[in-house]
């Protein structure tokens, strides 16, 4: 009788990966070309840095960014308040079965790589690693 090991947490896998970069595509598109008429969005440049799937892939976890990060949750509450239209449109420019649904986040991948740049470069951390590196 074989045994079964239990298998570590994976990440996403491939199909997950390419479905999310592909529905990454077309909501930036979408925003870019301002095909939501949206007073808060109109206003707005917005990135989509990484639309992130489930392993079912009927939803859809979109993390957008404003430009300079300003306004992050009127932004994010727009793009909540349009949802429906933005997958309407999703379902016409993507080739999907199921067309998933959108939730949308704010990225704050850029915050906390500033929190961690100003760590690393504060007078505690370079006294820290001044004394490891004369041993």
């Amino acid at each position: 009788m074989p045994r079964s090991h239990p298998r570590p947490k994976a990440g996403p896998s491939q199909r997950m990966l390419r479905v999310g970069e592909v529905v990454r595509h077309a909501l930036a598109d979408m925003l870019a070309r301002g095909e939501v008429f949206d007073p808060v969005l109109a206003g707005h440049v917005i990135t989509v840095p990484e639309v992130r799937m489930s392993a079912d892939l009927k939803h859809a976890t979109a993390y957008v960014m404003p430009l300079g990060g300003q306004h992050m949750q009127v932004v994010v509450a727009a793009l909540e308040h349009n949802r429906k239209r933005l997958r309407m449109e999703l379902a016409r420019r993507i080739d999907m079965k199921f067309v998933p649904e959108l939730r949308f986040r704010a990225d704050e991948r850029f915050d906390e790589a500033e929190r961690i740049d100003r760590l690393l470069r504060s007078p505690e951390v370079a006294r820290d690693l001044g004394k490891s590196g004369k041993q």
